[in-house]
């Protein structure tokens, strides 16, 4: 579930084989194909967790989805987590997410499922690409200004802030589904480093593949 619909056309076209785009629905591309003769669907979730909510809640009530893996990009927010890394998230912090309600006065702890987690890592570590695993945060907002926040979550060792991991992984929880984010980081939020436009996908392929082995493990 990469956020960007566009990101979806290019990792199905790029990964899998006899990729059939399977959803247009107000622009928001999904493909089905198969990946080492395993069926998979790379379905673009949107921005933000309002958005991801509607597609995973729909993958998994409408379709029977059993494992849905984010892939997507990320800010830094360590020194030493550097561009072009790969975050493997072990749980995803939070303000506020469309469950929020459910909970009341609970802060509920969302985490990855441990299975792909620990697929994953070792994915990732038979690749060149640095990898890290932690707690990610999961902002609602992408033009943030709380720098008292982000100071803060970077005094609690947050390896990196992006838009969706949090509510997927308590929808997960709550269906009784496995869940995990893999993330690139494409900038920094202490280094103001940003990855360039033309070495995006080279990147994003070693977070897709990772992603893809992970979840048939």
């Amino acid at each position: 579930m990469p956020g960007d619909p566009l990101r979806a056309e290019w990792a199905a076209q790029t990964f899998l084989d006899d990729a059939v785009c399977v959803n247009r629905v107000r622009g928001m591309l999904g493909y089905t194909g198969t990946w080492k003769g395993n069926r998979v669907t790379i379905q673009g979730s949107g921005m933000g967790m309002p958005s991801l909510s509607i597609y995973a809640n729909e993958l998994i009530r409408d379709y029977g989805a059993k494992t849905l893996i984010r892939i997507g990009s990320c800010g830094g927010m360590q020194d030493a987590v550097k561009i072009r890394d790969i975050i493997v998230a072990m749980t995803a912090s939070t303000l506020s997410t469309p469950s929020r309600g459910i909970f009341r006065e609970l802060n509920y702890a969302p985490c990855a499922d441990f299975g792909l987690l620990e697929a994953a890592v070792s994915a990732a570590r038979k690749r060149d690409a640095g990898v890290h695993v932690g707690g990610i945060y999961s902002s609602d907002i992408f033009y943030d200004e709380r720098p008292d926040l982000n100071e803060q979550m970077m005094r609690h060792g947050i390896l990196g802030v992006e838009m969706e991991a949090a509510e997927l992984y308590t929808l997960a929880s709550r269906h009784g589904i496995r869940a995990l984010a893999v993330l690139t980081v494409s900038d920094h939020l202490l280094t103001h480093e940003a990855l360039p436009s033309e070495d995006r996908e080279r990147s994003f392929g070693d977070m897709v593949e990772i992603a893809l082995e992970a979840a048939f493990a």
